[in-house]
């Protein structure tokens, strides 16, 4: 194992068991050694299947594991905070699934506890670790496009299930809190800052009370990115949970245009493909295909995670960065109750 970082797991939710723990295993840096299940059985199942050494049958038991550096929580959203605390009380350091938190005073909570046990504590947003997103804002700097002014994204999937934590409000869940934080995180890493105002307006499900779709206008009024100055421009958002399965992203500037094909669920086994038009031509004639070589954005999110931890680097995801996330959703449900666009706090 050498030198890598001992991590725990907190349950055995799908895309821990299917996605998250088989790429972090690959990864130089990260070493999965125990997973934990209030059912002692699922754990050990888990466990068996992917090769973890230890599985326990309560999450507390885990954490008194001190063989255990860090801690992945993929819990349902509701018990994100209050499981990242005890984590981060025995002291792991702790990647905690998306969003972060219920509110904003949830996410301050979380940076009251890093500060108070020098833990480190990562929303885990890997979008932000892939290459396409890193290349994408490297062009917007690099002023490839012109003036940044607008940019839309559509992530949608379908699910009715009455039973799924996606569609259980006290559980945290609805199409904003599930998928349209990636579309409010992304629109933040491009434009380089908050924004000032947001207007939204949400469909809810009639049975389960759920936003089933919402969609936002979120008001940029100037970019702290480095050759953007001065950027101001509106970024358009479409998530829901009741529609189909679709995601894409649009930049636009004053000269050119970024499309990411598959921006949020990029696939690890073939390449990933953004196009980037010159704007010489509306048929397409100045469009130029950037492909990048098929990656898996959990092993690097975990690595690089690990990296922190072990030798003190920056953090993919900056705690402060998912309050001010946190601060942006919040204003998406006030502008869809109040009928009217709502600053950000």
């Amino acid at each position: 194992m050498n030198n890598k970082v001992r991590w725990g797991v907190l349950g055995v939710a799908k895309i821990a068991v299917e996605k998250v723990i088989p790429a972090m295993q690959r990864g130089a840096n990260s070493a999965v050694v125990a997973i934990a299940s209030r059912d002692l059985l699922k754990a050990e199942s888990a466990a068996a299947r992917l090769s973890i050494p230890r599985a326990y049958g309560s999450y507390e038991e885990m954490l008194g594991d001190d063989e255990i550096d860090a801690v992945y929580n993929p819990l349902p959203n509701h018990l994100h905070v209050p499981w990242s605390i005890k984590a981060a009380e025995a002291g792991k350091h702790v990647l905690c699934e998306k969003p972060i938190g219920l509110s904003v005073d949830e996410a301050r909570r979380l940076v009251e506890l890093r500060d108070r046990t020098g833990v480190k504590i990562q929303e885990a947003f890997m979008v932000r670790t892939h290459p396409q997103w890193i290349r994408a804002r490297q062009l917007v700097v690099a002023g490839q496009i012109g003036e940044l002014r607008s940019m839309s994204g559509h992530f949608s999937y379908f699910n009715r299930d009455p039973g799924n934590i996606r569609n259980i409000p006290e559980y945290g869940g609805g199409a904003l809190m599930d998928i349209g934080c990636y579309l409010i995180h992304t629109s933040r890493f491009i434009f380089g800052t908050k924004p000032d105002r947001v207007s939204a307006v949400i469909d809810r499900d009639p049975d389960m009370g759920t936003d089933r779709m919402t969609s936002f206008v979120m008001e940029f009024t100037g970019s702290e990115l480095p050759g953007a100055d001065g950027t101001s421009g509106h970024s358009i958002g479409t998530c829901s949970t009741q529609a189909v399965p679709y995601q894409r992203v649009q930049i636009l500037g004053t000269s050119g245009r970024i499309e990411i094909e598959i921006p949020f669920n990029a696939p690890r086994d073939r390449p990933c493909r953004m196009s980037v038009d010159d704007g010489t031509s509306i048929i397409g004639k100045g469009i130029e295909v950037v492909e990048f070589p098929a990656c898996d954005q959990y092993t690097i999110q975990g690595d690089l995670f690990s990296l922190a931890i072990r030798d003190g680097l920056e953090q993919a995801v900056p705690l402060e960065d998912s309050v001010e996330n946190m601060s942006v959703i919040e204003a998406v449900f006030k502008s869809a109750r109040s009928n009217k666009s709502e600053s950000v706090s």
